[in-house]
C-alpha cells in the first residue's frame, strides 16, 4: 500500500510567483497577504473545527520556505507598495493629481498674435450715375469675380472703361486683371491715332496684361469682358465666357461670343495646336480640365488657352439705351432677351431709374434657377456717352 503526502506550499505544486510575475511589488503584496492569512488561522483554532482539505492552515504537514532576500535596489519599491496596501490586504488607488493650468501666453515666446482673417464678402455692389454693378458669391468659400469701372479718364469727359472678370482657380488672376487691364488697354489705345486700329490696340492691352501675369508668382486664370467708350464709339471685347449684351430699343443683341471648347472654330484651333477636347460630365473641357478656351492666365494650359480677345466696335446711337456686362453665372440661367426685359424698365424711361435694383433682380433670378456660381452683373447707361 502506497501513500503520498501533498505539501501545499511546496514548489512542486505551487511554482514560485516569480515565474508568473515580474514586478517585485506584486510579489511582496502576495507574500504579505499570505502571511496575514496564516496568522489569522493560527490565532483562531475554533475556526478549524471543520477543516477543508484545500486550506493550508488545516494541513497536518506544512513546509515553510524562507523568503528570498530583497535587493537594496528594490527596497524603495517594496516600501511604496507596503504603504499603498491597507491592513486587510487590498490595494488602495492613488488619487489623480490636480490639473495644471498653464496660461497660453507663457507659450507664445514673444510672437505677436496672428491677425484675424476678414470674413469673405458675400455681396459687392456699387452705384454711380453712369453704371451700377452687383456681385454675389456662389458656393465657393471666397468670391472669385472682380470688376473695373471708371469714366472721365485721362482728362477726357467721355472716355470710360468697364469690365467684368470671372476668376477660376482662385481670385488672384481676376484681381490682377481688374487692377491692370484698364491701364494697359488705355495706354495702347491713346498711343494709336487711327480709330480703325482700336481692335489691335485692345488686343495688345490684353496680351500685355497676360504676359505680366505669367511673369508673376500668381496662379489661376480669368475670363474677361470689357467695354471701352471713346469719342462716341463703343468697343466691346471678351476672352472667355463672360458676355456683353446691348439693348436696341428693348431688343437684345449679343456683342460677344463665348469662348468655349464646344465652339467649332475654338475646337479646331486647340486640336491643331496638339491639344484635345473631351466631354466630362456633360461639359466640354480642354485636356479634360478647363471649360473655357480663352482667358488671361492659366499658365499650365497656355499653349491652348490664349489671351487674345475678340473685339467689336460700334457707334453709339440713341436707340442704344443699355449695355449689360455679366459673368457666366448669369448667362447660364438667364437668356439675353430676359435680361433686357427685366433691366430696361428699371433703367430707361423712368423718372427715378434704379439700375442697381435691376442688377439685383437679374442675379436673384439666376440664383432662383439653381445657379451656384459667382454671379456679377453691370449695367451701363449708354445715353450719357452719345
Amino acid at each position: 500500500m502506497s501513500c503520498s503526502v501533498a505539501v501545499s506550499n511546496s514548489p512542486v505544486f505551487s511554482p514560485p510567483s516569480s515565474l508568473f510575475y515580474s514586478k517585485p511589488s506584486i510579489i511582496t503584496s502576495i507574500s504579505a497577504a499570505a502571511a496575514s492569512s496564516t496568522a489569522s488561522s493560527c490565532s483562531s483554532p475554533a475556526s478549524s473545527s471543520s477543516p477543508s482539505p484545500s486550506s493550508p492552515s488545516s494541513s497536518p504537514l506544512r513546509l515553510r520556505l524562507p523568503k528570498p532576500p530583497i535587493p537594496a535596489s528594490l527596497s524603495g519599491v517594496v516600501a511604496v507598495s507596503a504603504s499603498a496596501t491597507s491592513p486587510n490586504g487590498t490595494v488602495l488607488k492613488r488619487k489623480r493629481p490636480a490639473r495644471l493650468d498653464i496660461p497660453v501666453s507663457s507659450l507664445a515666446f514673444g510672437i505677436p498674435p496672428t491677425p484675424s482673417v476678414a470674413p469673405p464678402r458675400d455681396v459687392v455692389e456699387e452705384e454711380r450715375d453712369a453704371f451700377s454693378v452687383y456681385c454675389k458669391r456662389g458656393r465657393r468659400e471666397y468670391m472669385e469675380d472682380r470688376y473695373s469701372a471708371a469714366d472721365n479718364l485721362r482728362g477726357q469727359q467721355k472716355l470710360a472703361f468697364f469690365g467684368i472678370f470671372d476668376g477660376h482657380g482662385g481670385a488672384k488672376a481676376a484681381e490682377f486683371v481688374a487692377n491692370n487691364l484698364e491701364k494697359n488697354v488705355l495706354d495702347e489705345v491713346i498711343l494709336s491715332e487711327e480709330e480703325d486700329s482700336i481692335e489691335e490696340a485692345v488686343k495688345r492691352g490684353y496680351l500685355k496684361t497676360d504676359s505680366a501675369f505669367l511673369k508673376s508668382d500668381l496662379h489661376g486664370g480669368s475670363c474677361c469682358v470689357t467695354a471701352l467708350i471713346r469719342n462716341g464709339n463703343l468697343a466691346v471685347s471678351n476672352a472667355g465666357d463672360c458676355r456683353a449684351v446691348i439693348s436696341r430699343g428693348g431688343v437684345a443683341e449679343a456683342l460677344t461670343s463665348d469662348h468655349r471648347p464646344s465652339r467649332e472654330d475654338e475646337r479646331e484651333r486647340i486640336e491643331t495646336l496638339g491639344g484635345y477636347v473631351d466631354l466630362c460630365r456633360g461639359v466640354w473641357r480642354i485636356q479634360g480640365s478647363l471649360a473655357v478656351s480663352r482667358g488671361i492666365g492659366d499658365r499650365h494650359l497656355k499653349q491652348w488657352v490664349i489671351a487674345e480677345p475678340e473685339t467689336k466696335v460700334i457707334r453709339i446711337e440713341p436707340e442704344h439705351d443699355l449695355l449689360i456686362l455679366a459673368s457666366d453665372g448669369l448667362w447660364d440661367k438667364v437668356s439675353n432677351q430676359e435680361a433686357v426685359d427685366i433691366a430696361r424698365p428699371l433703367c430707361v424711361g423712368s423718372s427715378k431709374p434704379q439700375p442697381l435694383l435691376a442688377c439685383k433682380k437679374l442675379v436673384d433670378l439666376s440664383v432662383s434657377r439653381g445657379s451656384m456660381d459667382d454671379t456679377s452683373v453691370m449695367l451701363i447707361m449708354l445715353g450719357r456717352y452719345i
